[in-house]
This record gives C-alpha cells, sequence and structure tokens, in this order.
C-alpha cells in the first residue's frame, strides 16, 4: 500500500500547484487583445522615438499589442525548460550526480514495497501513458471533437503532438542507449530505457488533450483539464519507477521531453487557436493594425 499512497501523493504534489495556477493566474486570449490599437500605437510611437532598436525589434520579433508575443515567451521557456531539462538529466546519467544518485534507491524502493494489490493497480496506471491507450484515446477524442467545434485543426493538432513525441523519444532512447534497471522488474518492457516513454507520451498527450477539451469551456473547466493532465503524467511516471522498469532519471528526463513537445506543438498551432501557423499570422496582422493606425508624420518622424 505504500508504493500507492506515495504514487498518489506524487500525482496531487504535482497536480494540484498547476490547477491553482490556471484557476488564479492572469490569462489573456491571444484572440482577443484586451489593449486598443490606438493605446499600443501611441506607445509604440513614443518608444520608437526614444529608443532607435525598439521599432526594429518589434516589427521583427513580436506582436506590438503584447500579448500573443507574451504567451508566446511562456510557451519558449517551456520548451526551453523541458528539452533543456532532458539534456541536463543525461548529463546527471553521464557523471552519475544530481539526481541519478537517487536512481538506485527509488529502484529498491518499489521492488521492497511492492505488494499483489499494488503491483496490479500501478500496471494499470502505467498502461495509460502506453501507445496501446494513447493512440487510440488521441482518435476517439479527435473524432468527438472534431465534431463539438467543428474543426479538422483538431485532429491535426492531435496527430503531431501525440505521434510525434512517439518519434522524437524513440529517437532520443537510440541515440542514448540506456540499460534499464535490473532489480525486480514487475511488468513488461521493450526498447532502451532514457527517457521512459510513457512519461513522455503521457506529458504530451495528456497535456494535448487537457487543450482540446478545454477550447470554449470556462476558466475553470480549463483548470482542471491541466492539473489532472499534469498529475496523471506524474502518477504514470511514478508508476514505471515503482515497477522497476525505469530510472528515477529516466521518468523525468521523458515528462521533460513530453511537456516540451508539448510546448512546441502549441507555438506552431497557436495554443487555443488551434491553427497551424497562427502565433505568426496574428503577429503580422497586429503590426499591420499598429502601422495603419499611426499619423503620416508619426510614420515619417526621424528616429
Amino acid at each position: 500500500m505504500l508504493v500507492l499512497l506515495v504514487t498518489a501523493a506524487i500525482g496531487l504534489l504535482v497536480g494540484l500547484p498547476v490547477w491553482w495556477v490556471a484557476r488564479h493566474a492572469r490569462v489573456v486570449d491571444v484572440a482577443a487583445p484586451r489593449l486598443q490599437p490606438a493605446a499600443v500605437t501611441e506607445e509604440v510611437a513614443s518608444q520608437a522615438q526614444r529608443h532607435r532598436w525598439v521599432r526594429a525589434w518589434i516589427s521583427r520579433r513580436t506582436d506590438p499589442t503584447v500579448v500573443t508575443g507574451s504567451l508566446l515567451t511562456a510557451a519558449v521557456a517551456v520548451i526551453v525548460l523541458g528539452l533543456g531539462g532532458v539534456g541536463v538529466l543525461l548529463a546527471m546519467v553521464r557523471t552519475k550526480r544530481g539526481f541519478a544518485d537517487f536512481d538506485m534507491s527509488a529502484a529498491r524502493f518499489g521492488a521492497s514495497h511492492a505488494s499483489v494489490l499494488s503491483t496490479h493497480l500501478l500496471r494499470v496506471v502505467t498502461q495509460l501513458g502506453g501507445a496501446m491507450v494513447i493512440v487510440p484515446a488521441a482518435v476517439v477524442l479527435a473524432v468527438v471533437e472534431m465534431r463539438r467545434q467543428r474543426t479538422v485543426a483538431v485532429a491535426a493538432f492531435l496527430a503531431v503532438a501525440v505521434g510525434g513525441q512517439f518519434l522524437v523519444a524513440n529517437l532520443v532512447k537510440t541515440m542514448v542507449g540506456r540499460v534499464r534497471p535490473d532489480i525486480s522488474r514487475l511488468t513488461g518492457f521493450s526498447g532502451t530505457s532514457f527517457p521512459s516513454g510513457h512519461a513522455t507520451a503521457a506529458a504530451a498527450g495528456f497535456a494535448a488533450a487537457a487543450l482540446v477539451l478545454g477550447r470554449g469551456r470556462p476558466r475553470s473547466v480549463k483548470a482542471v483539464l491541466a492539473g489532472v493532465s499534469v498529475g496523471m503524467a506524474a502518477v504514470i511516471a511514478t508508476s514505471r519507477v515503482l515497477l522497476g522498469v525505469h530510472w528515477l532519471t529516466d521518468v523525468m528526463a521523458g515528462l521533460c521531453l513530453g511537456w516540451g513537445w508539448f510546448a512546441l506543438c502549441s507555438i506552431a498551432f497557436g495554443g487555443l487557436l488551434l491553427r497551424f501557423g497562427a502565433p505568426v499570422a496574428a503577429a503580422e496582422d497586429a503590426v499591420d493594425v499598429v502601422n495603419d493606425a499611426r499619423r503620416p508624420d508619426d510614420l515619417h518622424a526621424p528616429l
């Protein structure tokens, strides 16, 4: 029973903060900027008069309404932290330092505290991150949400987010070639160990499902979906360690890789806009709005 309590506790400790942040943090809809073009134009023009680099930087890299740019910055941060975390964890594995110090103790904990009941339940939970569950679930979700939202972009997003992570995870597995733990393997497995494919699939798949299911629904529902998606990914990752088929650093890398890939897909499809290339189009449209709203003397004023 101890391993079940640990698994549930990890899911709650990870999922609840995400739910709280999603519920209470200020959220801006990229499709409905709160700032008026005139106000933005005045500020941009004022800053451009004072700093030569401001106008060039805005026109090249960001959205003058600040809305799209801020959300893209957050998504980029997730990508950097996620994919960068994979590299850091791999370095820890190679040098046997950092979180790698806990690999053996975590594996031994799972083996020494396993019971018939806990093993059975963890085997059920761990399959939620397997391809045999993730892929059919994504297909069903795509069909249902396409009918509700009346757009095929849902299917395209899920195909890239869910299907792509399998390719990325397997590529990294092949490159690293880490051996799995050999203490007490309580469930089946295939391939090498780093990163955990189940953890990667759970992180990317559940996050993608939360984004799709949350479109057009109240913020409270979106917050619950976000918390559940992160919590379930953590639970599935924990089950892989406690079942003895992955090291702790394997599943941590899998979560980082899965969330990083999801963030990358979200950028490509514009988040809740779910349209490939939407952030670029939104930024270009915003630049056009600001340029059109400027007075002629602002456009030709010396920098």
